[in-house]
């Protein structure tokens, strides 16, 4: 029987060691002289540097709460729990179109792609000095199907199995060929046996004092304002991490995110920030730097299928036609970017766009006039107010956004105001991240902002979107299909891309995937989501750079940014 192996070099692992200071970094060192009273003895001296503690923006909360739990999502726990405090076995690198080992060194597909295998590395420790083995990684698996709550990403829809063959070899047993698996199983956070076992209810248990593999485990504070993460004493990596620690002030806007920023308080951010150039760039061209690649998914409209008339297709599509792109990108998201076309697909994903897809997807374009047109056509007429009415109502609805995402605030006021024209009354509503994020997961709102994953191809994205098998009920978290909507015209096709591993047929098979997903429109395409990511290297340096770009820069796409948590070193 054909068996394919992957030997993931180590070498990978010091991906970022060119992303050395440039000279003209290393010529502007801060240096300083003695003060002139000081003795020579003194002087002679080395000053006292305190902790090297790397300050980050990632959640934007008014308010911390101490939750380390890997196995919920990550929007409910605390940065960076989910790839930082713990780890995966594997890390695909966007950037660089290949998976990088972590905890596993290598991964086997055999059986006709029904089994994998990983071999997992030696000589790892958790933090607090047991060993790491294959165990670990076969109990984490069977806590998500104990716990179905925890399986984010629908793993035991496709896995039968999982067994620790000894200390160093995982299997799993796939219930039919799923090749796009490789990312499920392989960016699993993996938990300690030894820790866990005893643990009553992985679901709401909040994990004050993890225990982990990843570089930062220690959790040195924890306020209602700050907290701060110290490095793993067992580390895996020699020299790893070149930092002390990591520091979280609590920023609940993005405007008090770029204040910080500009003011040198913070060193790496994951922030939309207007006008960046002249904001936060001029004020040290030297030490302040950002890269926005058009790699962070899509700003998407979620119209929730179970609510009416967000199940009319009609609907979604006029609802689309109406929304001005252009205003949207230029007011909203200051030119960084443009609008999405029907595919949804961002630029990480361009060789697999399909441009038949994109012609038919003629609904992304504005045409208040048509859409007018299929509303009417539709059965639901004009009020004696111009709003439209559905069996006899007037269709009235909010949009939910989260409170200080400044962007998409000013991207939702917009679309308020072109469904006016089309004679929907649709109504801003903010909340806070946490309770924004539980409506999302429960599928208890109307219309809600929201965004995509990226992940090695589209298949996961339309998974995510339109795939039957990761619609759950109202008011049952769901991590994927937040909209509830479930395409059984496609379900066919991605049986297929989970089996086939030539390329050209996975091509073609995408292609097919794309058309449904344009003919149906599940959700509604904005803009392609800047991969935001903002540093200032006065005091730290190694981030990836548009002329280093070893990893994606932002702190905002996980299991990603352990590969910048690793390299980020003192000046």
């Amino acid at each position: 029987m054909r068996r394919r192996g992957f030997v993931l070099s180590a070498l990978i692992l010091s991906a970022g060691a060119a992303a050395g200071c440039s000279s003209k970094e290393r010529a502007q060192t801060a240096s300083g002289a003695p003060d002139g009273a000081a003795t020579a003895a003194s002087a002679a001296k080395p000053a006292q540097k305190g902790p090297a503690m790397v300050t980050i923006a990632r959640e934007q909360q008014a308010t911390w709460v101490r939750n380390f739990n890997p196995l919920l999502a990550e929007g409910n726990v605390r940065f960076p729990t989910v790839a930082g405090i713990y780890e995966p076995m594997l890390i695909y690198n966007t950037m660089r179109n290949e998976y990088t080992p972590w905890l596993a060194t290598r991964y086997e597909w055999s059986e006709q792609n029904t089994k994998l295998t990983f071999t997992i590395r030696p000589d790892v420790k958790w933090s607090d000095g047991e060993a790491f083995t294959a165990k670990d990684v076969a109990f984490t698996f069977g806590l998500l199907k104990k716990h179905p709550a925890l399986d984010l990403s629908g793993v035991w829809k496709f896995v039968g199995a999982v067994t620790a063959r000894d200390a160093s070899t995982v299997e799993f047993a796939l219930k039919r060929p799923y090749v796009p698996g490789l990312s499920y199983i392989g960016h699993q956070p993996i938990v300690p046996e030894h820790k866990w076992k005893d643990v009553a209810d992985p679901v709401t248990y909040a994990n004050e004092d993890p225990v982990a593999t990843g570089p930062f485990t220690e959790v040195k504070v924890f306020q209602n304002q700050i907290y701060e993460l110290g490095r793993n004493p067992n580390y895996w990596q020699k020299g790893k991490p070149a930092v002390d620690g990591l520091r979280f002030p609590a920023y609940p806007s993005n405007d008090q995110v770029s204040l910080a920023l500009t003011s040198g308080e913070v060193d790496w951010a994951g922030a939309f920030v207007p006008d960046i150039e002249k904001t936060f760039v001029a004020k040290d061209p030297t030490h302040h730097h950002y890269w926005f690649p058009l790699v962070g998914g899509t700003a998407t409209l979620y119209p929730n299928s179970t609510r009416k008339p967000f199940d009319d297709v009609r609907v979604r599509k006029a609802i689309s036609m109406a929304i001005d792109r252009e205003q949207i990108v230029k007011i909203a998201a200051n030119n960084y970017t443009h609008g999405a076309d029907a595919t949804g697909l961002d630029d990480s994903y361009e060789r697999f766009r399909n441009e038949e897809a994109v012609a038919a997807g003629d609904w992304v374009k504005l045409d208040v006039a048509r859409a007018n047109k299929i509303l009417d056509e539709a059965g639901y007429p004009r009020g004696p107010d111009g709003i439209r009415m559905r069996g006899g109502k007037p269709i009235r609805f909010d949009i939910n956004v989260v409170t200080g995402w400044s962007d998409w605030v000013r991207a939702v006021q917009i679309i308020t105001q072109n469904l006016k024209q089309i004679g929907l009354d649709a109504s801003l509503r903010t909340y806070d991240f946490s309770a924004f994020f539980e409506a999302l997961q429960k599928g208890t709102f109307d219309v809600s902002m929201g965004w995509t994953t990226v992940e090695p191809t589209p298949y996961n994205f339309y998974r995510d979107l339109m795939g039957t098998e990761l619609v759950k009920p109202v008011g049952e978290m769901s991590a994927r299909n937040w909209h509830r909507f479930g395409a059984k015209q496609a379900d066919p096709l991605f049986h297929q891309f989970e089996a086939a591993t030539d390329p050209a047929e996975q091509k073609r098979i995408l292609d097919a995937i794309q058309r449904i997903f344009v003919e149906a429109a599940p959700v509604i395409p904005l803009f392609k989501n800047p991969s935001w990511g903002e540093y200032n290297s006065k005091r730290f340096t190694g981030f990836p750079t548009q002329q280093n770009p070893y990893a994606k820069l932002t702190p905002n796409n996980p299991p990603e940014y352990l590969l910048v948590l690793t390299e980020i070193r003192p000046r």
